[in-house]
């Protein structure tokens, strides 16, 4: 017999992955959502090597930081000649204390060293090899501690002080 049915294999509804409106509605957003998610880490990802590290506007000298050595063996004349305390001043403190800079007391000024001079000798060499206020530790220099003790006694008798000049100390020769 004849089937007169109009069955074109289509026998059951129409599915698809999505069945309720919920799960409609969970797809278009994630559609939407996860695509910006995926091109804002792209450009965080694309921009990130780009930034320069911090503190580092000039590259050679960032590498050259980065890759320093651990210690520094520094090399020195034992036997040179210790520079007096006016040679140490001229050299080294002149650019403040000649003109009172960042609240240097003057050279001479009697009334900016008195308060000073009455801290004594140790005070005012502890201030000057580790700093105080703007002055860096050893004004910014590099010198032996005797050659900083006689430019802060040469300062200090210039304005008025009665400090004695340290003497170095003498090394025992040594017996073969």
């Amino acid at each position: 017999m004849s089937d007169n049915s109009q069955n074109t294999g289509h026998d059951e509804e129409h599915t698809g992955p999505v069945k309720t409106p919920q799960q409609l509605l969970l797809a278009v957003l994630y559609s939407f959502v996860v695509p910006v998610f995926a091109i804002i880490a792209l450009v965080y990802f694309v921009t990130a090597d780009k930034k320069p590290a911090e503190g580092a506007a000039n590259p050679e000298k960032a590498l050259a930081a980065r890759i320093q050595k651990v210690g520094v063996v520094e090399i020195r004349d034992a036997n040179r000649q210790l520079k007096s305390g006016e040679e140490v001043y001229k050299g080294q403190c002149t650019a403040c204390h000649a003109a009172g800079a960042a609240g240097a007391p003057k050279f001479g000024d009697t009334a900016a060293w008195a308060p000073r001079i009455k801290t004594g000798y140790d005070a005012l060499l502890t201030s000057a090899l580790k700093g105080k206020g703007a002055m860096g530790a050893q004004g910014g220099g590099d010198l032996e501690e005797l050659e900083i003790g006689r430019a802060v006694v040469y300062m200090s008798n210039a304005a008025g002080g009665k400090l004695e000049e340290p003497k170095a100390l003498a090394l025992a020769p040594v017996s073969k």
